[in-house]
């Protein structure tokens, strides 16, 4: 298991390395210039010479790129052109309120599917399969936007039974805390727990016709402990990576559902960053989330190999 980590930690390198290039390159397609941004329409052509001179903005752009990469390497992302803050401070003010929405997201989406999969694939002929392959269906075809408005209009407008907007830290109040994050976290979990539901059903419908299912079963062991014991362990590997990748896109991938919540996480600092051509923040809040991405999947490749301990080998 050591060897095939640190395989899979060498591996990383370069996939960290050009993910850099690409991140940096990415600001360059964002129309405007920092150093306007910086002073307004108003400012004198001296005044945005000297601007750029000092963020090295006047400097070939191989030489910016390494400049940029050391000072990200030290944990300097640079500065908010807005507020005068340290990206990296900004980044880790919001990356718990993110954190919370994630990991509740992912616990709406496993709540969902993990039932849903199990008992569709044991019982394919009873009520809870069309359940599940109708609730799967529209789940995966609602866009997250509109699923979160019709939220906010039913429960949040009309019955008036959960907030629609805000954020309290769980650890201050918890019940206040789920209070405000049951309608973004389902609104961001519902399609991940569709396609986890429809991962899982066709892998446990898989496994439960291997020989070794049929082995534990004609030793008179009961269903539930063949199908926990098993038949799930082995089916959940394929789920485990939709998991991890999913895990990753959470923590980027909320923009919209911030928005929508007026949720003070990560997603809307990216937002605001973009409309108000804030590139250091753009720039370093995308780096940390896609460095977040690739190390989550470093996790589930590891995972994957405890499962599966023939991965491990290849």
């Amino acid at each position: 298991m050591k060897a095939y980590i640190l395989r899979r930690l060498l591996h990383l390198i370069p996939v960290l390395f050009l993910t850099s290039v690409i991140v940096f390159l990415l600001i360059y397609l964002i129309p405007g210039d920092p150093a306007q941004t910086i002073l307004g329409p108003d400012a004198r052509p001296e005044q945005l010479k000297a601007v750029r001179q000092e963020m090295g903005l006047d400097k070939p752009l191989p030489v910016q790129y390494v400049i940029w990469l050391g000072r990200a390497l030290r944990g300097n992302l640079g500065k908010s052109f807005i507020n005068d803050y340290p990206t990296l401070q900004l980044i880790l003010m919001k990356l718990p309120v993110t954190l919370d929405l994630t990991v509740a997201s992912f616990l709406v989406a496993l709540a969902i599917s993990l039932p849903l999969g199990v008992l569709s694939a044991i019982r394919p002929r009873g009520w809870i399969n069309w359940f599940s392959y109708y609730y799967n269906a529209l789940a995966m075809a609602v866009p997250t936007f509109w699923l979160g408005i019709l939220l906010v209009l039913v429960f949040g407008l009309q019955l008036k039974l959960l907030p629609t907007s805000g954020y309290v830290p769980f650890f201050s109040d918890p019940l206040k805390a789920l209070r405000f994050l049951v309608l973004p976290a389902f609104t961001l979990g519902a399609y991940v727990s569709a396609v986890l539901a429809r991962f899982l059903k066709a892998a446990l419908l898989e496994t439960l016709h291997q020989d070794y299912v049929r082995t534990a079963r004609s030793k008179g062991l009961r269903e539930q402990s063949v199908i926990m014991a098993h038949a799930l362990k082995n089916a959940l590997i394929p789920v485990v990576t939709v998991l991890g990748l999913q895990f990753g896109a959470f923590m980027g991938g909320a923009v919209i559902t911030e928005a929508i919540f007026d949720y003070p996480g990560m997603g809307r600092m990216l937002l605001y960053a973009i409309l108000t051509r804030d590139y250091s923040v753009v720039q370093g809040t995308i780096l940390f989330v896609v460095t977040a991405f690739v190390l989550i999947n470093l996790v589930t490749d590891v995972i994957y190999a405890f499962l599966d301990p023939r991965i491990r080998y290849q």
